[in-house]
This record gives C-alpha cells, structure tokens and sequence, in this order.
C-alpha cells in the first residue's frame, strides 16, 4: 500500500493552518514604508517605486510559495479539502497581485531604471488568471479555476460493462489497438468528462476578462500575448510568420500519413480529407509517434526501440529520472538536491486521486524543485523526463536572481530547455549511457528515424498554435459560448486537417478534455518551444564542434555546450528574451530554419512519396 511520505502531510498541515489565517475574501497583503500608506495623489518618485517592488517582491515571494505548496499537495492528493484550500491560495494569490498591479500603475510615466522598469511591467503580468475587481468575484473565480482543474484529474471513462479507465490507461490503448470502433469508444469516453466544464467556463471567461481590464487590457488574451516583449498585435503576427515557415512540412507529413492509414482502414480514412482524429495514437492527436508502425517507410523498421531497451535493462521510474539528471550533470551542471528525490512524485499512487499530467515545481523559489509524474517505464516517458528536468534545471539556475525575474526569457524558453535536451537523445547517447550496445547503421539518409521523431514534434505544430487561437478568440468574444464546440473543430479541421470520429454538439466541450484548457495553461509556449528547440540544438551543436547532418549531433557530455546553456539558464528573465536568444544562438529573431535542416531528408523523402496523391483537405 502506498503511504503519504511524511513531508506531503507537513505540506498539507501547514495548508490547513495557514489557510484559517488567510480566507480568500481577506483584504490584500499590505506593502507599505514604516506603515505609511501610498497615497494615490502624491507625486511618485524613483525612490519609492524601488520601495514598493522590494517589498512587493519580498511578499510575493512568500505568497507564491504557499500557493505552489498547497498546489502541488491538491493535484498529488485530491479531495474536497485540498481543493478548497487550493481555491482560497488561487483566490489570496489573485487578490495580492491584482492589488499590487493596480498600485504599480503609478509609476507608469516614471523615468525608471531599466530593471527597475521592467520589474513593474512583469508584474502586472505575473498572473495567468488576474484578480477581478470585488472579493466575491475573486472567490467565484478561484472556486471555478480548482472545479476545472479537480474536474479533468478525476475523470474518467466508465464504460456500461468493465472497470473504469483512467487517462493513463486510455492512453495505453490508444497507442496499441488498431480497431477503429474501440478507438472512437474510448476517445469518446474520455471527452465526454469535460461536459460539465462547459457552463462554468463561460463564467470563467467572463470573470478572468474582468481581471484583465482591471490591468488596462482588453481581454485576457491580449494579456498574454503581451507578456513577450512585443505588443500583442506584433506577438500574433510573430507567431503567423513562425508557422507559415514549418506548414509545408506539416503538410507534406499529413499527405502521407493519410495514405498509409487509407491503406490500413480503408474508405473509413478519406483519400482527400481530414483524418479521423482517433486514430493518430494520441488522445489530442497531437503527437503521432504511437503510429509509427503503421506508417514505417517500407523496409525499414522502427529503428532503435528504446521501450524495449528500457524494459530489459528492467529501469525503474527512479532510474529513468537518473538518466535525465546524468544528460544534465555530463554537461557540467549540479546534481539535483536530495530534496527533490525525498519530495517528488514518479508513480501513481494506489489508494488516491493525483493529477497524473507531468509538471515540474518550484515550491520556494530557493531550490525546493520537484517533479509530479506519473511515469511509464516507454520511449514517450524518457523524453518526458528530459523534458521536465529542463524546467528543473531553469529552476536552479535562475534562483538567486529577483523573484519577479525568475522565469524564462519568455515562457518558450521554458519549455524549449528539455526539448532541446530531447533532440540529443540519439543512438549514439543511447550507447555513451549503457542501454544500447552498439549504434546501428544509418539507412537511407536515417528517413526511417526521422519520420518517427517528426510524427511528433511536426505533428505537434498546428496544434500548439490553434490551442490559444481558440482560447484568445473566446477571451476577445470573437467565440461566443454558444460556438465553443463548432469554432473549435473548425480550427482543428483548418489548422491539424482532423476531424472527429463522432458527431459533436454544443453539449459537447472538447476544448476541456485536454488538461491545460481547464488548468488555465497558456499553451503557444509550446508551439514556440517547438521552433526554438532545433535553433538551441544547432547553435549548441556549433559550439560542440559536430559535423555532420544536425540530426544525429548529441551534446551528451560536452561542457562547453553546457556553459552556453547555463549562461542562458541563469539570467531568467532579467532582460528582453532577443538578448537571452543571442546569447545561446547568436541572433535575435526566432527562425524555423533549424528544424527545416533537421528534417530535410525527410522532406525530400515525403515528396516523393507523396507524387500522384491530392494533398491537403
């Protein structure tokens, strides 16, 4: 039976105490000098908007410690009390940094330091979820964000006969079984958790707007996007200029994939249209790696199977973490702190709701880092790892900067670090670390291996655009809550080229079957982290001295590399993300360029695969 380690029950109680102390409708924490209070008419100076941000800093520091403690508690252990508690942290958090960023306005105008500056700008856009005007709406909006989050970790598909399934379990069979109607059963099953969401985010859309006007945006959406040293108009088109180069390539994918799955389903798979979205190996259909088998180049197999490798070397979920720590360890970095394995999450416990959906913490923002997964010993859950252990490492080297520059250089970096990382994990790794033997020989031009990587990470791509295309198109009233289900499948269709197994209604609300639309997760850092990946891993590879094609250049061991990387790590987000961007790559523009090189024989490949078919849909 799995127990509670003792220090989640230290976490837990403090929560309880702590949250006696601090109802969601309690007035916001006071920064003030020597108890003065700051007077709305006085005329600010340079002197006190340094005051206000060290204090502020000081305090938000504490706050978001508790909050991530209580949070990390909720998602590992969900009951209705720890989703209250989560509730009324949500609701303090809100209600402190709203007050805050309200109050920074008066420096707006100010000659600031430059730091100084930038301090007071991150901070209005500290909160994903901002706090809205009165303490009643602040707790409504807190209560529907823990609803919506607590609504997606419990769910599950219970079929009329059999045992309920979980996600993890859904997963397994989406990846292996290729009968079509079991497919469309259980992705039908699994979408039909997020029904309930459907009316209370619409409030949520309305009250979380609310937050955002309260901080001088139109809508939240327009709050995001500013948070990217552009305004919001020149983010949006960024992020159209960045796809328009990497569409060929997804298309090219899809093309093909659409005619090798037609040969296996038959008409049920269109010669010219969308591809039913169940059949893709993945839940989201975001990623297609499960698929491979199906879509192999002829002759050539799966390549290096490293479940399989995994499995006979019988790695544990511990182990599989150690492989991460030592990539990172081998480029010169810290071990991880022993906290980290006392504290961390790696299995699904037995006897309790978790939220299984892998995350990185950063409890105190001083080195308490942890990692929330539930890991499956699979080529998948090795990446995964090395991914996660991306934001761990961000965690660690940025820690002794400010709190408000504790971040990435834009959230994309965040979740670029263990991508990049990802990319070194080749045959040669593979070998440098036990689990292969020897290398295998490369077979015409590695397509077989490329493909396989490329039926994730280019597959991935309209999906981490279309994501937040959604959300900022519902927080801008552009969708309205009556055409949440039809303007979602219309940008799945447009964007992806999917379409769903079964008929959907606005009954239906899709949108929450994935975790991050419920856990209010900004998603294009993802679509980004894409991009910038293959631009960190051809400047890293530069500086490793590789020749060679890019995709078989692993960094694995080379310390140089590392100090690049640990020079970007450290300087969080303390200055504009084109500055941190030339310090890894040398230039200041994101560029898709890198992973068309990574997959130019693939490319080149696809194409004449693809001679006689009608492409697109």
């Amino acid at each position: 039976m799995y127990k509670l380690p003792c220090n989640v029950l230290i976490c837990l109680s403090m929560a309880l105490t702590l949250s006696v102390a601090c109802p969601p409708a309690a007035p916001p924490l006071e920064v003030r000098r020597k108890g003065e209070p700051v007077s709305a008419s006085s005329k600010p100076s340079v002197e006190e908007a340094r005051a206000f941000i060290e204090q502020t800093e000081a305090e938000l520091k504490k706050l978001w410690s508790r909050h991530e403690r209580i949070k990390f508690v909720q998602l590992t252990y969900v009951t209705h009390d720890t989703e209250t508690l989560a509730a009324e942290a949500e609701a303090q958090t809100m209600t402190f940094l709203g007050e805050k960023a309200r109050e920074a306005r008066r420096f707006e105008g100010l000659p600031l330091p430059e730091d100084l500056a930038r301090k007071v700008r991150l901070l209005k856009l500290a909160q994903t979820l901002p706090a809205p005007p009165t303490a009643d709406e602040r707790a409504e909006l807190a209560e529907i964000a823990t609803f919506l989050e607590s609504t997606y970790a419990k769910g599950k598909y219970c079929p009329p006969k059999g045992a309920c399934l979980t996600l993890d379990a859904i997963s397994r069979e989406l990846a292996t079984v290729r009968d079509y109607d079991r497919l469309a059963e259980l992705w039908q099953g699994w979408h039909a958790i997020a029904r309930p969401m459907r009316a209370r985010y619409a409030r949520y859309v309305e009250l979380s707007n609310r937050g955002a006007r309260e901080l001088g945006y139109p809508d939240l959406g327009a709050l995001w996007r500013a948070n990217y040293d552009m305004s919001p108009e020149e983010f949006a088109a960024e992020v159209e200029r960045l796809y328009a180069q990497v569409q060929p390539l997804y298309q090219a994918m899809h093309c093909y994939v659409r005619k090798r799955l037609r040969e296996r389903y038959g008409a049920r798979v269109p010669e010219a249209g969308p591809i039913p979205a169940h059949l893709l190996g993945n839940m989201w259909a975001q990623e297609w790696g499960n698929i491979y088998p199906l879509v192999a180049p002829p002759g050539q197999g799966r390549g290096v199977d490293l479940k399989a490798l995994l499995q006979r070397k019988k790695v544990n979920p511990q182990q599989m973490v150690r492989y991460g720590e030592g990539f990172f360890t081998s480029l010169g970095m810290m071990a991880l702190p022993e906290t980290f394995w006392m504290r961390s999450m790696f299995v699904r416990p037995r006897d309790r709701e978790v939220l299984c959906h892998a995350s990185a913490w950063d409890i105190t923002f001083s080195g308490d880092v942890r990692l929330k997964m539930c890991i499956e010993i699979d080529d998948e859950n090795f990446q995964t790892v090395h991914h996660e252990l991306g934001h761990i490492y961000y965690y660690l080297y940025y820690k002794d900067q400010p709190v408000l520059f504790q971040a990435g250089a834009h959230d994309g970096f965040h979740e670029a670090i263990g991508d990049t990382v990802a990319l070194s994990i080749t045959p040669r790794y593979l070998q440098q670390i036990g689990l292969l033997e020897a290398v295998p020989p490369s077979q015409d031009g590695d397509v077989g291996l490329l493909l396989r990587r490329a039926l994730d990470a280019v597959a991935f791509l309209p999906f981490g655009k279309l994501i937040d295309q959604w959300r900022w198109d519902v927080f801008s009233g552009k969708i309205g809550p009556q055409d949440y289900n039809r303007a979602w499948w219309e940008l799945r269709t447009r964007y992806q080229g999917i379409a769903p197994p079964t008929p959907r209604t606005e009954e239906d609300f899709d949108p929450g079957a994935k975790m991050h639309i419920p856990g209010n997760v900004p998603y294009i850092r993802y679509f980004l982290a894409r991009i910038l990946q293959y631009q960190f891993h051809r400047a890293l590879c530069e500086t490793a001295g590789h020749r060679g094609p890019l995709h078989t250049c692993s960094i694995h061991g080379n310390q140089a590399a590392g100090e690049r990387l640990k020079k970007l790590l450290s300087m969080g987000t303390s200055r504009p993300w084109p500055e941190a961007l030339e310090v890894i790559t040398g230039t200041r523009q994101m560029d898709a360029t890198a992973m068309l090189e990574y997959y130019r024989p693939l490319k080149e490949w696809l194409d004449k695969q693809n001679q006689g078919q009608k492409c697109g849909w």
